[in-house]
């Protein structure tokens, strides 16, 4: 039996969960076609999602197609949840990218299609609602081809496009398609050029859609069924399903945690090679642990089995430590990230001051699911606060805490999350036995401005205090990093121990061990955030904001009022390039206003304007330099 896992992505409101509802159907795993609008759908599990009508949480569902069982990652479309998309991309066979044959092409649509190709997944386009008025077929596929690949073939035609009985009508125009498939294909574009005709069309069509290289484009309806069964063809035909090597060690990552019944983390793990069986000790992350239970999914159940092996999706019960991105076996696999952090930031206070511990404890089950939310605490300030890419994520995080856990949750105004970065050298010294330092440590520390992220390296012996006491200091200029002296994290710094000295441990004539004379891994904690924060004061810390490159399309003759906005927005335009009535602008833009433009653009392009941003760097503020918290 082969496997193809095979991921949904689209615009928030394109079909994409309708299409999976579509697909299930078909293939009888479900009696029923479920509405989004209505709370029925098989992957919208959360209560939270049939309330709101919109993904939430990524799911996954299978089906079998022939020889291939699909398991099918339903995503999220709507922006503010991409994390759920990130930790998918990179356990995906291949991709459908759903666009509305109403909306067309969206800003969202564009960053899913540019990280699909970026990152080579095979990928079918199926444009959705050919059934709604207003529906697009050739000037979609000529939008499609400029505004997101042109390296297309469509599989066939509509008829009675914009009404309820449009249907697929299924077939490639094989001359057109061998103009795009030569461009790869020497073979092909030979055999074309001699007057061969278009045999190896089809062939060829099927090898590079599966390496990624032209991309089908179906049309059909998730609502009437149309031009679906066309689309599951296409699955196993154009897309790299396989058998996998189950033979050899096991090898996996982590994209999903959840909590069962009883509070037990649950691991969603796609396995690359080998196999996992139930009590085995296996790697995981930095540790190991003992599986003690596995399960696979089959015609739209989790069924627990054995074992799980190469090229399938399982869940793995007894990995009590696992996170998100955790490799599972003895192989390194690296999951860079594809789409920009999150860029705000809110403080989370809980209605009943009481209750801050537990909030503490829920905010970390939340984060086990979703690592960027990033929890941070303050413990000067005593505030708690978390990553977010919109207000809807925020909105969802008051729900959760209400609903799953009974914490009732206020807000502080959203604002944008900011960095510090090491404005030169500083350091700072505090020695042991000195009225000026009650903990039982001498700690030195340097800073100074590193261009590889942040790193921890020592200027002492490394035999000169015990392994603990470094593993501490360690550890605490990590957590320390996390706040500068603006409150914010601090990145790119290089930090060095310059001076270490400890008590070993003493006792009294009786043998009892005396703490008053010993020194512990805590006066290290301790003592190194103290340390750290002088140094980092000493050297000067400079506070940057979070930039995006934008995309914006507009009408030319509105060019002249847009730019003077721009201006004001402190957004820094680019290039200029004329397309036809329209002209598309690039340049960068302070994230904290990019929502600002969004809200302008409209009255200023008479609605014909298209905006899209993609985090790009960070730049040092100017002017009034934000304090996390004020």
């Amino acid at each position: 039996m082969r496997t193809l896992n095979l991921g949904i992505l689209a615009h928030v409101d394109a079909g994409k969960t309708s299409l999976t509802e579509r697909l299930l159907h078909d293939a009888g795993v479900i009696d029923e076609v479920g509405r989004v609008d209505e709370g029925t759908t098989r992957t919208d599990t959360l209560a939270l999602e049939r309330r709101r009508g919109i993904t939430i949480k990524s799911a996954v569902v299978s089906f079998r197609v022939g020889d291939v069982t699909v398991n099918l990652i339903d995503t999220p479309g709507h922006p503010d949840f991409v994390a759920e998309v990130e930790r998918v991309l990179g356990v995906l066979d291949g991709a459908v990218l759903v666009v509305s044959a109403v909306e067309g092409v969206q800003a969202r649509t564009r960053v899913l299609m540019r990280t699909l190709l970026r990152l080579g997944i095979p990928t079918l386009v199926f444009v959705n609602k050919i059934d709604r008025v207003g529906a697009r077929d050739t000037a979609l596929l000529a939008d499609i081809a400029k505004r997101l690949t042109a390296s297309i073939v469509p599989m066939g035609t509509v008829e009675g496009l914009g009404t309820r009985a449009a249907r697929f009508v299924p077939g490639v125009d094989e001359v057109a398609a061998a103009e795009v498939l030569a461009e790869h294909d020497d073979a092909l574009l030979a055999d074309y050029l001699d007057g061969g005709g278009t045999g190896l069309v089809a062939g060829s069509l099927a090898r590079q859609s599966r390496c990624g290289l032209v991309h089908p484009v179906h049309f059909g309806s998730a609502m009437t069924g149309a031009g679906v069964a066309e689309l599951v063809a296409g699955l196993v035909d154009l897309l790299p399903a396989g058998a996998g090597e189950t033979h050899g060690p096991p090898s996996g990552t982590v994209f999903k945690v959840e909590r069962g019944p009883a509070g037990e983390r649950i691991a969603y793990v796609r396995m690359f090679s080998g196999t996992v069986r139930v009590r085995d000790r296996v790697p995981v992350g930095a540790t190991e642990a003992r599986v003690t239970g596995v399960g696979v999914f089959d015609q739209g159940e989790v069924v627990r089995t054995t074992e799980v092996g190469a090229g399938r999706i399982g869940l793995l019960w007894g990995l009590s430590a696992v996170r998100i991105g955790d490799t599972i076996g003895t192989a390194t696999i690296t999951a860079p990230p594809r789409f920009a952090p999150p860029a705000l930031e809110t403080v989370v206070v809980p209605v009943d001051p009481a209750g801050r511990s537990a909030l503490h404890t829920a905010l970390a089950q939340l984060a086990e699911q979703d690592p960027l939310i990033n929890l941070r605490q303050d413990d000067e300030r005593g505030e708690i606060a978390v990553s977010l890419y919109g207000e809807v994520q925020k909105e969802v995080i008051g729900d959760t805490l209400a609903e799953e856990f009974g914490i009732e949750v206020t807000f502080r105004e959203t604002t944008t999350v900011h960095i510090e970065r090491p404005a030169g050298t500083g350091e700072a010294v505090e020695l042991i036995g000195t009225d000026e330092n009650p903990l039982l440590a001498t700690v030195g520390l340097r800073v100074e401005p590193s261009a590889g992220g942040n790193t921890f390296r020592l200027g002492v012996e490394l035999g000169s205090m015990p392994p603990a006491f470094f593993r501490a200091v360690e550890e605490s200029v990590t957590e320390t990093l996390r706040h500068g002296p603006h409150g914010w994290a601090v990145l790119d710094c290089a930090v060095t121990m310059t001076r270490s000295g400890y008590w070993a441990r003493q006792s009294h004539a009786h043998g009892t061990f005396d703490k008053s004379m010993s020194s512990t891994a805590g006066d290290f904690r301790a003592l190194t955030r103290v340390v750290l924060l002088r140094a980092l004061r000493a050297a000067g810390t400079v506070v940057h904001e979070p930039v995006h490159r934008f995309w914006l399309e507009i009408p030319a003759d509105t060019l002249a009022g847009v730019l003077p906005v721009l201006s004001r927005l402190r957004a820094v335009p680019r290039t200029t390039e004329p397309r036809g009535a329209s002209c598309v602008l690039t340049g960068d833009v302070p994230v904290a206003l990019v929502h600002a433009l969004e809200r302008r653009l409209p009255g200023l392009t008479r609605g014909e304007g298209v905006l899209e941003t993609v985090f790009d760097h960070y730049a040092p503020v100017r002017g009034q330099v934000p304090t996390f918290g004020s």
